[in-house]
C-alpha cells in the first residue's frame, strides 16, 4: 500500500448520520467602476455572467447607472431585480423622515434578499465605482455579512475615473488627498480644503455654488477642475472658475490637484 492509499484508509469515515451543512448562496457586492463598461474588472464580468438576481439601486420608474453599465455584458430582464429607493434629493439626508424611510427601506430590502439567498442563490448587488466607496451596497452588506458568504468585488472608483479623464494628476509626493461629500457645512468645507494638499468634492447636485465658496475662501478656485459624468456620454471637463452656471447633476465631482514634491 502507498503512502497515499494508507492516509486514504487511515482517514475515519464520514458518518452516514452526520448532519450536511446547509449550502446557501453568496452575496456579492460588485464594482461596475465609473461609467464606461470598458472599466469593468474581470472578475465583475465573471460575476455578472453567472449570478441568479442582479440587484441594483435606482429612483422609482428609472434603472440605476449600475445596471445600465452592465448592459455591456448582460442583457437578461429576468435576472434584473430594481431596489427603488423611497427618496434620493427629495429630503435632506439628515431629515428624521429620510433616516426612517432608508433605514426601513434597508430592513425590508435585507429581508427579501435572505429569503434568496437561503435558497441557495446568488445575488449581485452592482454598484457604481467601489462597493466600498461611499455605496449603498455597504448598509445590506452590514445586515447580511454575518448571516452569508459574501464577495466584495473592488472596482474602479468615480474619483478615478474622473481624474483620468480630466488628465489631471490628483497627488504628487507626499500630498495629502482629502475626499468631501458636498453636504457638509459651508464653514467645514472650508476648514477641511484649507488643511490638505489635494481634494475630491463629490455628490454636488445643488450644492455647488456652497462648494464654489468654500473653494474661493479656501484659495483653491483656481486649481479647481470639474468634471461632469466622467467617463460617461455627455462628459464635461472645465476649470471651475469657467463653469458659467451652478447647475451640477448627480454624477460630478471637483478635483483639486495637489502641487507636492516632483523630482
Amino acid at each position: 500500500m502507498d503512502g497515499a492509499s494508507a492516509f486514504i484508509a487511515s482517514a475515519p469515515a464520514e458518518s452516514p448520520a452526520a448532519p450536511k451543512a446547509a449550502v446557501t448562496g453568496t452575496l456579492y457586492g460588485v464594482g461596475m467602476g465609473p461609467g464606461d463598461p470598458d472599466y469593468l474588472t474581470v472578475r465583475a464580468v465573471r460575476v455578472l455572467e453567472r449570478a441568479h438576481h442582479l440587484v441594483h439601486f435606482c429612483k422609482a420608474g428609472k434603472r440605476g447607472n449600475a445596471r445600465t453599465i452592465a448592459d455591456a455584458v448582460v442583457r437578461d430582464a429576468a435576472r434584473e431585480w430594481p431596489l427603488p429607493y423611497p427618496y434620493t434629493t427629495e429630503l435632506h439626508p439628515e431629515d428624521p423622515t429620510y433616516v426612517t424611510a432608508l433605514a426601513a427601506f434597508y430592513d425590508e430590502a435585507a429581508v427579501r434578499l435572505a429569503e434568496v439567498l437561503g435558497a441557495g442563490r446568488d445575488v449581485a448587488i452592482l454598484s457604481e465605482g467601489d462597493p466600498f466607496f461611499y455605496g449603498s451596497f455597504m448598509h445590506l452588506w452590514r445586515r447580511l455579512k454575518d448571516r452569508f458568504p459574501v464577495e466584495v468585488v473592488p472596482g474602479v472608483t468615480g474619483m478615478s475615473g474622473c481624474w483620468t479623464r480630466a488628465n489631471t494628476p490628483i497627488t504628487w509626493g507626499d500630498d495629502v488627498l482629502t475626499v468631501l461629500p458636498a453636504t457638509l457645512p459651508h464653514a467645514t468645507l472650508v476648514a477641511r480644503l484649507s488643511a490638505t494638499d489635494a481634494a475630491v468634492v463629490m455628490k454636488l447636485g445643488r450644492h455647488l455654488p456652497k462648494v464654489r465658496a468654500a473653494l474661493t475662501e479656501a484659495g483653491l478656485i483656481g486649481r479647481a477642475v470639474y468634471v461632469e459624468r466622467g467617463t460617461m456620454a455627455g462628459e464635461t471637463v472645465t476649470l471651475l472658475a469657467e463653469k458659467p452656471d451652478d447647475q451640477a447633476p448627480y454624477f460630478s465631482m471637483v478635483l483639486v490637484p495637489g502641487e507636492g514634491r516632483r523630482p
